[in-house]
């Protein structure tokens, strides 16, 4: 009994613990099924296509962080990247309306949860629709080809030779966006805060803590960074769809839950979002590789999100 105690406050104390073992084994075994799997081109490969779940995984990690859940995230980004796309402005000004339309759809979130006091589920299924249909009103479904798109647009999307291994400059920002807002999460008060909040609303309050003013602010940030990443989009793709990311939703929660967050608030961290994020991905890749039918990574996957939130639920048992 005594090591599994300290098993457990170890996954307490360290979330990300559990995500990086799995990401090890998965490297490990997909090496020794397919060599090239651990190939600078696969290994490039894997990390730009990471890039956007892994930036959607940001905002959604705040969010799950307070107890809550975003169903809009995919529909916000892609709001995003057709506004930015489409608007006949200067590029540095369509761009500007496309990341402050995300922001202005958190805030509309944000709001809805705070001040009418509706469940963040409900809210984001709602906007989840009204954006969606909004897109394909105000884009009559139609796509922006990369020929159409000016230089700005497309810049998260040029790449960056180091020796065999090639980056994008998008992945470079999602990277610099990981380090900003992990800093503010294990560094602010705001962060301590968002922790607070997720864990106990009632205490927090309790202790001074503006409860709906964090929730809020969540809301909002995790807007603003949808509308980053829906530019790492563009770049990503080389052009801007009404139809991208259809899966966005699912993958970004799952990334977050498999990552070590927990789905109850209060525990978690960017660290296991960010292996989680590669995991996922890594499946993907990997089955590919090993010429395993797409059906088996969605299989792997939901085994993996069911043992993480087994392991949540176990820490959060053995810790009341």
């Amino acid at each position: 009994m005594l090591g599994v105690r300290r098993v457990h406050d170890l996954l307490h104390r360290h979330p990300s613990i559990s995500p990086a073992v799995i990401l090890l084994l998965t490297c490990v075994v997909f090496t020794v099924l397919n060599q090239r799997f651990a190939a600078p081109a696969a290994l490039s490969l894997l990390v730009q296509q990471t890039a956007i779940v892994a930036a959607l995984a940001i905002g959604q990690t705040l969010i799950i962080l307070t107890a809550g859940i975003d169903l809009s995230v995919g529909a916000i980004a892609v709001l995003s990247s057709m506004l930015a796309a489409m608007l006949s402005v200067p590029p540095s000004v369509a761009l500007l309306v496309g990341i402050m339309a995300g922001f202005a759809a958190g805030c509309l979130n944000g709001l809805l949860v705070t001040r009418i006091g509706l469940p963040p589920f409900i809210v984001t299924l709602g906007t989840l629709s009204i954006v969606t249909a909004a897109v394909l009103i105000y884009t009559g479904g139609r796509s922006v080809p990369g020929a159409r798109l000016p230089d700005l647009l497309t810049w998260t999307g040029e790449v960056i030779n180091i020796g065999g291994f090639r980056i994008t400059t998008g992945v470079l920002m999602v990277a610099a966006m990981y380090l900003v807002v992990g800093f503010a999460l294990g560094q602010t008060a705001w962060g301590r805060h968002v922790y607070a909040v997720g864990d106990d609303p009632d205490a927090a309050r309790l202790a001074g803590i503006r409860v709906n003013r964090v929730l809020f602010s969540v809301y909002a940030v995790a807007g603003l960074l949808y509308g980053l990443a829906a530019w790492v989009l563009i770049g990503r793709a080389g052009a801007a769809s009404p139809n991208a990311i259809a899966n966005a939703n699912l993958e970004s929660i799952t990334a977050v839950v498999i990552g070590g967050t927990s789905l109850f608030g209060g525990r978690g961290g960017l660290t296991g979002t960010l292996l989680g994020s590669l995991i996922v991905q890594s499946f993907a890749v990997g089955l590919s590789l090993a010429g395993v039918d797409n059906q088996y990574r969605l299989l792997a996957v939901g085994v993996l999100v069911i043992g993480a939130v087994s392991v949540d639920q176990w820490i959060r048992r053995v810790r009341s």
